[in-house]
């Protein structure tokens, strides 16, 4: 019998230490895939992805830069995109931030190379400027309720010190029960400075992370157009949600408008990954909602857009949890157990 799936691209932060190896442990067959990454970055003068999986050691300040992290997400992603159970049909696919360009690759929009082409440029330029930074502040309790109160405060102080002299603030990613925030130096302190502290880590600076999805990346976007042409974007295979939570049909796409919506607003603009989950629910309805690797911390953002919309009468992180026990809902590949329940 056929298992219908949502299947979630996840973006930078999700190639941790305990990911160093991915590859390997998890897709020896996918050799010749691998190779072709591997000999871009060699002619671009770069390390070799699977060098840097096989490596003995990881380092935070190395692994979370763009030009490193961003190749690496994406072949861990990708291969698992390739590893799905037969039984499984993926009836629409989105991402995470970066994992839009994996989703555009899994969903056949990129090919492989051309996927890859288009994160290690756009990671190796975000590396390059590093124009900015990002910070993650909850909204939501601990039992995942959708608190738009509180919610609703937080994106008004960010907008109130955005409107200061010299001050650029942002909302960067709606992420379930999070808000990813984005701007310069003095916008991320003077929130940092406004906002209670939450569980001893937020609000929580991310190491190496650009502002991502702001103004700030205005001239990132502009290069990247200026490398990335619009023959490498083709007709998708499966329907395609982006963030903004707009579907891109297979058949009906017009692929300079998904060439300028990837390289134009979604680099500088707020990138809803909330609503792509929650209009994947709605307009496809699947059995299941796989998250591919590496890492498994996307997972609860994807729980919580399921929750904040009431996805099958679940209204919290008990009945989230019931209903996991019960039949998984949810699965996410960078975890052994689930990942048993959905690759082949």
């Amino acid at each position: 019998m056929t298992r219908t799936a949502v299947l979630i691209c996840p973006g930078r932060g999700t190639y941790n230490k305990a990911e160093l190896g991915y590859l390997h442990r998890h897709h020896a067959d996918k050799a010749a895939l691998f190779a072709g990454f591997d000999a871009q970055r060699r002619e671009a003068g770069q390390e070799e992805v699977t060098a840097l999986d096989r490596a003995t050691g990881f380092s935070v300040s190395k692994y979370s830069r763009g030009d490193i992290a961003s190749p690496l997400i994406y072949a861990a992603a990708l291969a698992d995109a390739q590893s799905l159970a037969e039984d499984i049909e993926v009836v629409a696919v989105t991402g995470n931030s970066m994992g839009w360009y994996i989703a555009l690759a899994a969903g056949g929009a990129l090919s492989a190379e051309n996927g890859f082409t288009v994160v290690n440029t756009m990671g190796t330029l975000m590396q390059e400027n590093l124009i900015g930074g990002q910070l993650v502040y909850p909204f939501a309790g601990p039992d995942w309720r959708n608190d738009a109160v509180s919610k609703a405060g937080l994106l008004a102080l960010a907008e109130e010190i955005d409107a200061r002299e010299e001050h650029d603030l942002a909302l960067s990613i709606d992420l379930g029960g999070m808000l990813v925030l984005a701007g310069n130096e003095a916008g991320l302190k003077a929130f940092e400075t406004a906002v209670p502290a939450v569980a001893e880590r937020f609000p929580m600076r991310l190491t190496n992370h650009a502002a991502f999805h702001t103004r700030l990346q205005a001239s990132v976007a502009a290069e990247g157009r200026r490398r990335l042409g619009p023959e490498m974007f083709a007709q998708p295979n499966v329907p395609l949600i982006d963030g903004r939570g707009q579907i891109w049909w297979p058949g009906a796409t017009d692929t300079k408008a998904l060439r300028d919506y990837t390289l134009g607003h979604q680099v500088v603009e707020t990138y809803d990954f909330t609503r792509a989950v929650q209009n994947a629910a709605l307009e496809f309805a699947p059995d299941l909602f796989i998250v591919t690797g590496p890492g498994t911390t996307l997972g609860g953002a994807v729980a919580q857009s399921l929750v904040h919309c009431g996805w099958q009468g679940m209204t919290g992180k008990d009945a989230f949890k019931a209903r996991q026990a019960e039949r998984p809902l949810l699965l996410s590949m960078g975890d052994a157990a689930q990942r048993s329940l959905a690759a082949r």
